[in-house]
């Protein structure tokens, strides 16, 4: 892959907030191809309300962004259907619903050809076949992020991407996110409270803070640094041991 990196997602001056009114200051930022953005801060930061304007479903309040056109999302497990119906091919392919048309047989192939890659991309394709409400919650999670990528977007956004999961099964999810970024040149921003995990694996990293009116953002041992952050958090994202989770096994992807 080419070393030189494009802006996938930037904002500048953006104020995100309901009915015209702000809950955070401006923030700036922009996300390059081959990173990994994590957006942190306590419970009612404004962190959805970040995500869901960077989405298209709310309007800034004020300033602005730029968003690609090919998004993959994979929202909080909340949100979908625990026993989703049908065999991990068929979850995999409804990623391609959008401009897809049985009267126009080459798109079909190319679907499907698009399905075999998203699924060899996130390692599921031994499990193509089996239904989706029977596998194990790190199982489901590579599935779903199979469907989030099947139509190959310059951004990966996921919302929560490790709840419900032990430790074991956490990592090896994040150690995926990893290879995607680095092997398929895909920009991930993922919203986490699991600050050992951002700390680990984020390149960047946007830390909210509504009760201290602060919003910082950039590389993570820079924005770690800030002493608002520090404030908040200590030292985790300049001291934290920082690697490849190599120990969890990527060869075992398939066993969680």
């Amino acid at each position: 892959m080419s070393e030189s990196h494009t802006i996938v997602l930037s904002a500048s001056d953006l104020v995100v907030g309901y009915a015209k009114k702000a809950l955070l200051p401006p923030i700036a930022f922009a996300v390059e191809s081959s990173q990994t953005w994590a957006i942190a801060g306590p419970n009612g930061s404004g962190k959805s309300t970040l995500l869901r304007t960077l989405l298209g479903l709310l309007p800034p309040v004020a300033g602005t962004y730029a968003a690609p056109e090919r998004i993959g999302y994979v929202p909080q497990r909340s949100q979908l259907d625990g026993r989703l119906p049908g065999r991990v091919v068929d979850v995999v392919a409804s990623g391609l619903d959008e401009g897809m048309s049985f009267l126009r047989p080459g798109h079909v192939r190319r679907g499907r050809a698009d399905v075999t890659r998203a699924l060899k991309l996130t390692r599921c394709s031994d499990l193509e076949k089996q239904r989706f409400s029977e596998l194990s919650e790190g199982q489901k999670q590579r599935v779903l992020i199979a469907r989030a990528v099947v139509r190959s977007p310059q951004l990966l956004v996921l919302d929560e991407p490790t709840s419900a999961m032990d430790i074991s099964a956490e990592h090896r999810v994040m150690h995926l996110l990893d290879e995607i970024r680095n092997d398929a040149g895909i920009a991930v921003l993922l919203v986490s409270h699991h600050l050992a995990v951002v700390a680990e694996f984020a390149t960047h990293l946007a830390v909210l803070d509504r009760d201290l009116g602060s919003v910082v953002a950039g590389p993570i041992r820079e924005a770690g640094a800030d002493p608002r952050v520090q404030k908040r958090y200590g030292r985790i994202f300049v001291d934290a041991e920082r690697h490849t989770a190599s120990h969890f096994a990527t060869e075992e992807l398939t066993d969680d």
